[in-house]
């Protein structure tokens, strides 16, 4: 017979071997990952999954790491700190959560903004749904009822989650695309 000590002992060594597997999923996905993913990743309980995350971050935040989690939209990640990224980069070259296409798709939004959801479409294919639909998910992109389609255009989120200084970026845009006009109404 067991005692209720031994009991409890199991339970405390099975929720610290299911920490060790959220861990190592959310270290080696490098993206965010909804609930469902990391269940079927993990095959643990999606409430118990969800305290766990939650457990994950407090661990985290009480280490003083250069790690963090994040929860974002109902979605998970494990992260560098903001203050670290530039480190990091140097090393690996930038952030890989996004296939080529999904960086194409992205450039043109950014670059173009804002723009007819129509247009990327026809630039882009009709994958490119997926992708502003992720974007959209992850915050990076806003979009605006426009007739039969959507006006897309980045977010502020976009320049936090790429440590851009955003207000420059922006202006640098908006100073590009008045030169842009000024040239085009003087016919050059």
């Amino acid at each position: 017979m067991t005692s209720s000590q031994t009991l409890n002992e199991i339970d405390e060594a099975k929720e610290k071997e299911d920490l060790k597997k959220v861990e190592a999923v959310l270290f080696v996905s490098a993206r965010f990952l909804k609930i469902q993913e990391l269940v079927s990743l993990t095959d643990i309980n999606p409430i118990i999954l969800e305290e766990l995350l939650e457990k994950l971050q407090e661990k985290y935040e009480k280490q003083d790491s250069a790690i963090e989690i994040i929860k974002k939209n109902e979605m998970w990640k494990m992260d560098v700190k903001p203050n670290y990224s530039n480190i990091v980069n140097k090393l690996a070259g930038g952030k890989s959560e996004f296939s080529k296409a999904e960086q194409e798709t992205l450039g043109i939004i950014a670059y173009k903004q804002p723009i007819k959801q129509s247009v990327i479409i026809k630039i882009r294919g009709n994958k490119a749904y997926d992708h502003i639909k992720r974007f959209l998910e992850l915050g990076l992109i806003k979009e605006k009822k426009l007739g039969h389609t959507y006006e897309l255009s980045l977010s502020d989120e976009f320049y936090d989650y790429f440590t851009f200084q955003g207000e420059n970026i922006q202006q640098q845009n908006f100073y590009q695309k008045t030169e842009e006009e000024s040239l085009k109404n003087k016919g050059l």
